[in-house]
């Protein structure tokens, strides 16, 4: 479990695949969502071959909330997987250090309905902790609800052109 998370958003500029290339490692991941309330999630993850149960908080500033993060067996997440609301958000995550190595990008390139949107987080360990953005980084988009996955389960990326 962790406890709380920090984190600002971006889209990547899907004219640049560069975080293919300085990916130290990339992985694929299968979510959906048990319960999404006021801000609150519970979702269900599958990481390659491992399952995690995550329970999210609502964010009063759009960068930080509560988090906590548990791993389940591969056979709960995928018994898990079939309760879950609207679907699955399907995605390869690539792990990216930034230029000064202080700090790792998550880009996560997505699949489906959500196909042509790609997305990097970085974890922090405050609000105004400063940070090195890639080359790949388009324009923030820390605290804008509709690149929560959450609100892409229903709302996918296909439906927004």
């Amino acid at each position: 479990m962790t406890g709380h998370e920090i984190e600002r958003k971006f889209l990547v500029d899907t004219n640049n695949d560069d975080y293919k290339k300085l990916a130290v490692k990339a992985y694929r991941i299968c979510q959906g969502y048990i319960c999404r309330a006021s801000g609150k999630t519970v979702r269900v993850r599958i990481r390659d071959n491992e399952g995690f149960l995550t329970i999210k908080g609502p964010s009063a500033d759009g960068i930080g909330r509560m988090e906590f993060e548990t791993p389940i067996s591969l056979d709960d997440a995928n018994a898990l997987m079939a309760l879950c609301d609207g679907g699955v958000i399907d995605k390869t995550r690539y792990l990216v250090p930034s230029p000064d190595g202080k700090h790792t990008f998550e880009v996560d390139e997505f699949y489906g309905d959500n196909e042509g949107l790609v997305m990097a987080e970085v974890e922090l360990g405050s609000a105004d902790e400063p940070y090195k953005k890639p080359s790949f980084i388009a324009f923030e988009v820390t605290g804008d609800m509709r690149f929560y996955n959450s609100y892409l389960i229903n709302n996918p990326f296909k439906k927004w052109r």
